[in-house]
């Protein structure tokens, strides 16, 4: 019985010596290689070979000498902390009618390893978007965004945002435990497919992955992975809370905590090398510095004869009569000049001045790096990216400029290159080194997170507009502290300005103005009714319609304005606008809708009737704001007085007078009474085609009956034609009904 007892143990011992390590330390029978990679404690590949504290250091070795963390490749295992893996590229391709036609998306387990900051996350592609999002006790994403919309746009190097993106993957190690790409598109780019028809996303290790421009776009998928760093470390307690509990190695390796922020790693103490985790002959073991296969702390005795080894180090021992110089590490005589003395301190000063300036302009590059990643999101880099991936949302072709090109092109954004101020920021006049003349408008944030929202807003408006009367928007740079918007520069100034202003020449003629407010009123119908999706700009005003050169207007300054779902008529919002120009219903109910530009229109247009402000305090004795300054002279027929003498003749009286009874119908306190600025467009652009017929007549009487009809711009811009009896007898229904409501 007893001998069945003693085999019985002897059985539970080698059981446990196979299964278990003793001590914290591994079989001796474990496998050290798979493949070319080195299989190293507290990794393993069978049980009794790995650190039992956590599974995931039980690594596969496949037949084919492959090495398998999960499902992904080792290529190396640092005892620092390191686990070097093959990533794999996500992509999406897109056929030439721009629908996707292959996606290979990866998504990987990491257990109780984490993403280094070693790591980048890099989307390549033209209009290319990219998610990052790890999955656990908390979820972060990360995005990055590329443009490009033809070769010439697109050069190697660094990824700049322009064919290529790159960002910091920086993550809580304790918050996930694994992770996954999403690679896209903003938009179906047909036109970018022969050179660069998928979008790759993909985590790589910094300095592998170095953008090649074109070729990339274009062949990239030939590519199938790159080096990924996983960050480990031993259990959840740092250095002090595990105490002389540790898994290191007796007493030439030390414990230290972990970069991840979690847990801990070993390390040999200067002077010794092998594996830190070990206590047997692989652990750390003394070095002999002064023999020539040491692989670590050799020694730098400018004679090898000098050097002599101890345990942890080495010295260089000189001959009796010479010192050993420090500087060089090698045997003097005691008495060399004092020259040579000054000058080896001199080179060591310069030497030691130049390093740290070297290391001073990297920590100051890597800052700047940094601030700049903080502004993008502090802008609302974030929250446009976003934007841009919904459903339905067209991508512009929108330049991204960085500050410094900002800089040089306002002259470091000096006060005389100052265009105007508002509500909405400080526009400045830039000049680009191709002599091109822009608008720089410099946002006026505060942190605040509605302002935020209203400066993407004039971003994501601006970009789905197409209209030769709306200012262009170029471009938007995000690095900088204040955002910054790029527009086309219109070169004469405001309609607020020639109309109250004295900085500019002979007044605006009647046709001028009536041209003036057919442009306005077709921009605004076209916002309203033609746009991809209707747009309610919400601070029409005479200080937002630029005049260029040929006095053409171009409706700007969209930072309030506000897309309307197709299945909606208006919106619930903040009140927001200038007084004067403000919508009574809008600011008592809050409701927005397209009649609310209506009432704002025709405020505009009575200060072209008027040449007076919208709301004026020097008006004795009479309504200090223009609608009941003019509703009051209609209704005591006494409109001749109101209206700017500088415009009124013998011949456009009627003009004037159809011109404000549709200044009274837009200007109705109740929105349902007012016209569509569709309408509003048509009836002027009717009083400018009787006026040009009227004038044709008048030099020409013997051809009147030949005129058939006449084009009237519409308000997508396009021209329909239509007989001047069907004008006439418009233009009488509409006066008709005027007379009525104001009377």
């Amino acid at each position: 019985m007893k001998k069945v007892q003693s085999l019985v143990l002897v059985a539970i011992f080698f059981y446990i010596a196979y299964k278990e390590p003793v001590n914290g330390q591994p079989r001796k029978d474990c496998q050290t290689r798979c493949g070319n990679v080195t299989v190293e404690y507290p990794f393993g590949t069978s049980p009794g070979c790995y650190y039992a504290g956590d599974p995931n250091f039980h690594l596969t070795c496949k037949e084919t000498g492959k090495l398998l963390f999960g499902g992904i490749d080792v290529i190396n295992i640092s005892h620092s902390g390191e686990l070097r893996v093959m990533d794999k590229i996500s992509y999406a391709c897109y056929d030439k009618q721009g629908d996707l036609s292959v996606k290979s998306s990866y998504s990987y387990t990491l257990g109780s390893l984490s993403l280094s900051q070693k790591n980048k996350f890099n989307v390549v592609g033209c209009n290319a978007l990219a998610l990052l999002t790890t999955i656990g006790q908390q979820n972060y994403s990360t995005g990055c965004v590329s443009t490009c919309n033809s070769p010439s746009t697109v050069n190697g190097g660094d990824c700049n945002g322009a064919g290529c993106c790159r960002t910091d993957v920086s993550v809580p190690s304790d918050s996930y435990d694994s992770f996954e790409i999403y690679p896209s598109r903003l938009e179906n780019m047909t036109s970018v497919h022969d050179f660069n028809p998928c979008t790759y996303a993909f985590l790589a290790e910094i300095g592998t992955f170095h953008f090649e421009g074109v070729g990339d776009l274009k062949n990239l998928r030939n590519v199938t992975d790159f080096p990924l760093v996983l960050d480990w470390s031993i259990g959840n307690q740092n250095c002090e809370q595990v105490g002389n509990r540790s898994i290191c190695g007796m007493k030439n390796s030390t414990c230290f905590n972990s970069t991840r922020g979690t847990g801990y790693n070993c390390k040999c103490l200067d002077g010794y090398e092998g594996n830190p985790y070990l206590s047997n002959k692989h652990g750390c073991q003394d070095v002999n510095e002064c023999t020539t296969n040491s692989t670590i702390n050799k020694h730098n005795c400018s004679d090898p004869s000098t050097c002599r080894n101890k345990v942890g180090g080495f010295y260089c021992k000189c001959q009796s009569g010479y010192r050993l110089d420090t500087t060089t590490m090698s045997c003097k005589h005691k008495d060399y000049e004092w020259a040579t003395i000054l000058l080896g301190t001199t080179i060591g000063f310069l030497s030691i001045l130049l390093v740290s300036s070297c290391v001073k302009q990297k920590r100051k590059h890597r800052k700047m790096t940094e601030l700049q990643q903080k502004f993008f999101q502090q802008n609302g880099g974030g929250i446009l990216v976003r934007r841009l991936s919904r459903p339905g949302t067209s991508n512009a072709n929108i330049q991204i400029f960085t500050d410094e090109s900002m800089k040089e092109a306002t002259n470091g954004y000096e006060e005389s290159r100052i265009l105007g101020q508002g509500g909405q920021g400080t526009v400045y006049k830039g000049i680009l080194p191709d002599d091109s003349v822009i608008a720089i408008k410099k946002a006026r944030l505060g942190g605040d997170s509605s302002q935020v929202e209203q400066f993407i807003n004039e971003v994501l408006v601006l970009s789905q507009i197409n209209h030769r009367n709306v200012v262009k928007l170029l471009g938007c740079c995000l690095e900088t502290e204040v955002p910054l918007l790029i527009y086309e520069f219109i070169n004469s100034g405001t309609l607020s300005d020639h109309l109250h202003g004295f900085l500019f020449g002979p007044s605006l003629t009647w046709e001028q103005r009536l041209r003036i407010a057919v442009e306005i009123a077709g921009t605004l119908a076209y916002l309203h009714s033609s746009a991809s999706i209707p747009i309610i700009h919400r601070d029409v005003k005479t200080a937002n319609i630029l005049l260029d050169e040929n006095l053409t207007a171009k409706v700007a300054d969209f930072g309030a304005s506000r897309l309307i779902p197709m299945d909606k008529e208006q919106l619930t919002t903040m009140v927001q606008g200038t007084p004067g120009y403000l919508d009574p219903e809008y600011y008592n109910t809050g409701l927005l809708n397209e009649k609310s530009d209506v009432y704002s229109f025709g405020v505009v247009l009575m200060e072209l009737l008027t040449g007076q402000k919208a709301l004026c305090f020097e008006r004795p004795l009479q309504p200090k704001h223009l609608v009941s300054y003019i509703v009051s002279a209609m209704k005591e027929n006494r409109l001749h007085e109101v209206i700017d003498k500088k415009v009124i003749d013998e011949d456009n009286w009627k003009e004037i007078e159809e011109a404000a009874r549709v200044a009274m119908e837009c200007t109705r306190v109740t929105g349902e009474e007012r016209p569509l600025m569709t309408e509003v467009a048509a009836k002027l652009e009717g009083l400018r085609v009787t006026k040009n017929k009227h004038q044709w007549s008048d030099q020409y009487p013997g051809q009147t009956e030949n005129l058939v009809g006449v084009h009237i711009i519409s308000a997508q811009g396009g021209s329909s034609t239509i007989g001047y009896d069907s004008i006439k007898n418009v233009a009488r229904l509409h006066t008709s009904k005027l007379d009525a409501d104001i009377y």
